[in-house]
């Protein structure tokens, strides 16, 4: 027994050892194999293990700082890979981010960690504008004239400069990447009208006839506007980025009352038109757009929380829109014991809220995960029709979920 414990407390000082210790030895050993195949290895971990791997060493900090590393992670994509998910906690105000690991490899039980966000006292209250390649882009909610790019594992940000604001304005929001030009871009739709003007004064809704284009891409110094935009898109931000396209819905017009796809192609920075699928659910305000797969994905609500998924498997192809799936109603446990104590009315300001459910995204083994009223994730496999709860201890109570890469990537700007 004597010598178990002699052991153990060897065994216990060796793993206490500093960087001069274990940290350089096994740097060592690790430098004995290819760095490219070390890079390659690193980058099939999730993202929480790759944050507590740059603890380890300095010699691992180095490695998980390589942009080797951040590339590498952006181009393997595994297709049974769970994807990272952000919550924007909206209540009792809109400034709190928190992360979920979905990763098989993750069993703590403490899978929501809150993520810092270092400009939280310039900005008290933001909305998500958009993700991609493991970037957030936040806008100020309370005056809308301050965004930042920020990577919330590596703790790196930049303010973009002021754009032009108007008076009395809305805001349509986009934020993507192009596989071709490697660049990323900020694109902000605004809507205005004069304030002198009362013509719009005693409609319903009001009406801002005029707008503006802007863009920003990222490592210039200034917004440039390409002038106006005929269509009339819903006022929340792109809910899809495929093949370098941002892709939003438009608003009905008096004379053409359906509803249109438009993308904004992020290399010609041109608005299109996208083919819809032969649903009439598309033709009313009762769908929202996603990424299933890389594909575009339509979610079509039906009565009483059924769902239905459209997707377009050949981009820009009519015809190679299909009906995928079929969800049909459900009520999560906790939802059913809540109903009576809900929350205020009108505290979440994305269009969606009325909705019962919001479609979110696959996971490894071909479940739907979908999120339920802000407050509740789901799991669905469409194979047995059956619907799981996620519980997860520290989720915040009211929420929206962000589909998220986790990534150390970031943005060489000029200095």
């Amino acid at each position: 027994m004597d010598l178990d414990d002699e052991r153990v407390a060897k065994r216990r000082k060796t793993m206490l050892e500093d960087d001069h210790g274990v940290g350089q030895q096994t740097t060592t050993e690790m430098e004995t194999l290819p760095h490219e195949i070390i890079v390659d290895i690193l980058s099939r971990l999730p993202i929480t293990s790759l944050v507590q791997f740059k603890f380890v060493c300095k010699g691992w900090r180095a490695l998980a700082q390589d942009p080797l590393l951040a590339d590498m992670k952006l181009s393997w994509k595994a297709p049974t890979t769970n994807p990272c998910l952000i919550l924007h906690c909206d209540f009792p105000i809109r400034n709190q981010l928190y992360f979920v690991d979905l990763s098989v490899h993750n069993h703590d039980k403490d899978k929501v960690k809150r993520l810092y966000v270092p400009f939280q006292t310039s900005m008290p209250e933001f909305d998500v504008v958009g993700t991609c390649n493991g970037l957030l882009c936040l806008s100020d909610s309370l005056y809308n004239d301050a965004l930042y790019v920020y990577n919330p594992f590596t703790i790196d940000f930049m303010e973009l400069p002021k754009s032009r604001q108007y008076s009395d304005q809305e805001v349509v929001f986009g934020f993507g990447f192009h596989p071709k030009t490697k660049q990323y871009k900020v694109v902000k739709i605004v809507y205005y009208r004069n304030t002198s003007s009362s013509s719009y004064s005693r409609a319903r809704r009001v009406v801002y006839p005029q707008s503006d284009v802007q863009v920003f891409t990222l490592g210039t110094s200034a917004w440039r506007s390409l002038g106006k935009v005929a269509y009339q898109l819903i006022r929340r931000p792109s809910e899809a980025l495929v093949n370098g396209r941002l892709h939003w819905v438009s608003r009905p017009r008096r004379y053409y009352p359906a509803r249109r796809l438009m993308s904004f192609d992020l290399e010609d920075e041109q608005f299109r038109e996208v083919p819809k699928p032969d649903c009439s659910g598309l033709n009313r305000c009762n769908f929202h757009l996603c990424v299933l797969r890389g594909f575009l994905a339509a979610a079509v609500y039906g009565n009483y929380g059924k769902l239905e998924i459209w997707v377009m498997k050949d981009y820009n192809v009519k015809e190679s829109w299909i009906k995928e799936f079929s969800i049909g109603a459900y009520m999560p446990k906790c939802l059913k014991q809540n109903l009576v104590r809900d929350r205020p009315l009108k505290i979440w300001k994305n269009p969606s809220n009325g909705k019962v459910v919001r479609l979110l995204c696959l996971l490894d083994h071909g479940e739907i995960l979908l999120e339920y009223k802000n407050r509740v994730l789901v799991s669905y496999d469409p194979k047995k029709g059956k619907f799981t709860d996620l519980v997860f201890q520290g989720i915040p109570h009211w929420f929206q979920t962000v589909v998220h890469e986790g990534n150390f990537n970031w943005i060489n700007t000029p200095s």
